[in-house]
């Protein structure tokens, strides 16, 4: 633990174990975001795919594709309303005047396509440079889930905190 002067002064000073990761991610679809502007796919962010993969097959509601996607219906209603404005999908209200009833455009027709390709393509490529760097995200993912079975994230936190707490006093 750091005395108080020694703390840092910003994020970026921070120790952070989500910043590789969020980079990363970052990364890996702005590598999407650049292929897609290659095969002449404009103004379709790379949270837009499954939506549109999933409205491929038809209409569906927020609710239905939301949890086809396993997004929040928030996250999933701006999501619909950032498709509609690059053209992707258009909007009506359902049987029921709470719902919307989200269907392609022939613009998002025209992509969902090449967006399944993109989707099996970018599999290929975490397992090629999984097997480039001899680890796989997913073996790290379950070893990480296995042992937060064991022992839960929030009763390590519990226990780290006591111990800081009790550090602290005793100084």
């Amino acid at each position: 633990m750091t005395s108080e002067l020694a703390r840092p002064r910003s994020v970026a000073d921070l120790p952070d174990f989500w910043r590789h990761f969020l980079a990363l991610r970052d990364r890996m679809e702005h590598g999407i975001t650049e292929a897609y502007a290659e095969l002449g796919i404009e103004n379709i962010n790379p949270r837009f795919t499954r939506a549109v993969m999933f409205l491929a097959d038809g209409p569906l509601t927020i609710r239905e594709l939301a949890e086809r996607a396993q997004v929040t219906h928030s996250a999933m209603s701006q999501s619909v309303a950032a498709m509609r404005k690059a053209g992707l999908v258009t909007t009506e209200i359902g049987e029921d005047a709470r719902a919307r009833v989200i269907s392609l455009t022939e613009r998002g027709h025209e992509v969902a396509p090449l967006l399944w390709d993109e989707w099996y393509a970018t599999e290929a490529v975490v397992t090629e440079v999984e097997r480039e760097t001899g680890m796989s995200l997913d073996a790290w993912v379950e070893a990480m889930d296995r042992a937060l079975d064991r022992r839960s994230f929030s009763s390590r936190l519990r226990d780290r905190l006591h111990e800081q707490r009790h550090e602290r006093r005793a100084r």
